[in-house]
């Protein structure tokens, strides 16, 4: 939180308190947010920013993040599947890995191995 500036630690406390509300079930509004931001102490806060969070952050898109979160980023592998079964996967890793071979080098891109460049 030291590394923060101030707009970001404004930020971050007016979106915690939307999230707070919305978990209590309270309306969303900037007076709401205000209110809860000076009882936690936060009190410098911008005030534009508890305008700004309660007309972007209803309770539905709250929801809707919740459930879905966007996130940038490239994509990593696939999450585990369900509970069991983790000594047969990791057997079909093993037979994948053991059937993987090298191919051997090629003469060359014609098939051809008598290096006398007669196709040439």
């Amino acid at each position: 939180m030291n590394n923060l500036t101030k707009d970001q630690k404004d930020e971050y406390a007016t979106s915690l308190a939307a999230i707070a509300l919305y978990d209590g079930e309270a309306d969303i509004s900037s007076e709401q947010i205000t209110t809860l931001l000076e009882a936690t102490g936060n009190k410098e806060v911008a005030a534009f920013y508890p305008i700004i969070f309660a007309n972007f952050l209803t309770s539905e898109k709250i929801a809707k993040m919740i459930v879905s979160p966007v996130s940038g980023g490239g994509g990593g592998g696939g999450g585990g599947g369900g509970g069991g079964g983790g000594a047969e996967a990791e057997e079909e890793v093993k037979e994948e890995e053991e059937e993987v071979e090298e191919a051997p080098a090629a003469s060359d891109m014609f098939g051809g191995g008598d290096g006398d460049g007669g196709d040439y």
